[in-house]
């Protein structure tokens, strides 16, 4: 369980630094990878929920990483009205 927070926790720095550049955050590094993390905790527990089980370290996991880290990008600029390029 513990390793398997901490692998999240690596993919959602790798998810934010992806998702910075996909979102075109214009924000700093350490902010997106913050978010990345976020999301890639976000992304595990929404693919969970459809009943889908995601090694971390896998292409798929990356995905839902990814795609949950660009989620809360998009959600922290809607409130906090981040850079938008």
């Amino acid at each position: 369980m513990l390793l398997n927070i901490l692998l999240w926790l690596l993919i959602g720095a790798v998810a934010g630094w992806l998702a910075g550049i996909i979102m075109r955050s214009g924000g700093s590094l350490v902010r997106n990878i913050v978010l990345g993390i976020i999301g890639a905790i976000v992304g595990g527990f929404v693919v969970r929920l459809f009943g889908i089980s995601i090694d971390a370290f896998s292409t798929w996991g990356l995905v839902a990483a990814v795609a949950g880290a660009c989620l809360i990008i998009f959600l922290f600029r809607l409130f906090f009205g981040g850079k938008r390029r």
